[in-house]
């Protein structure tokens, strides 16, 4: 795993040219589901304007954002880590993994890959390495990574809503799988099922009483 500097403002710039996949991750602190990731290449020829970090916007305008995403970038595809593997390995590698997953599931290999954050792993492309560069408040800064952004988040949020279809009880539209008190209490009630990051310590701790 490498981890590299923030990069500067001169250094952004050189990104706005040639073949940049954007990467970004959503669901490291809920208790259930899946840890999900995106890769965006963008098409520089079809912009779209109003990009930026997921949690800044609206419910709305990322369902509005995540369409034409799909419909005008160069490629995209989601990655992902079960709970099972996030139990195995621990969020943070289980992030890297799903990271990992999401580069190597684009239609084309990107030049270079960007990553939301002070982390990145190593990713490759039908078995070819490739160049990447972690960047702090990325998915505030690079037009790619915000995309990566809105698409997991909303990927995400759509699996959490059809969990909480499945399971009414523990009020998953409302607090995403996050540890809220209404999520505490409808486990305490419930229980958990094997959705649920038994490694993590509110789960582990409900499990071991």
């Amino acid at each position: 795993m490498a981890v590299f500097k923030t990069l500067t403002d001169a250094d952004i710039a050189t990104f706005s040219t040639g073949l940049v996949a954007g990467v970004d991750e959503v669901g490291r602190g809920p208790l259930v589901g899946d840890v999900v990731t995106a890769a965006v290449i963008l098409d520089p020829n079809r912009p779209i304007a109003g990009l930026n970090d997921s949690k800044k916007l609206t419910e709305k305008r990322r369902e509005a954002l995540f369409d034409e995403i799909c419909e005008k970038a160069l490629s995209y595809h989601v990655g992902r880590a079960s709970p099972l593997e996030i139990d195995e390995l621990n969020i943070l590698h289980a992030t890297m993994l799903a990271m990992q997953r999401a580069v190597a599931g684009l239609a084309r290999a990107p030049e270079l890959v960007l990553v939301d954050g002070n982390r990145s792993p190593a990713f490759t492309h039908q078995g070819l390495s490739l160049t990447s560069h972690s960047i702090v408040k990325g998915d505030g800064l690079i037009a790619s990574i915000s995309a990566a952004s809105i698409i997991a988040k909303v990927t995400r949020d759509r699996e959490m809503d059809a969990l909480d279809a499945a399971y009414p009880q523990y009020g998953f539209a409302k607090h995403k799988g996050y540890p809220t008190k209404a999520h505490f209490d409808a486990i305490a009630e419930h229980g958990v099922f094997d959705q649920y990051r038994k490694s993590f310590k509110p789960v582990k701790a409900l499990l071991e009483r």
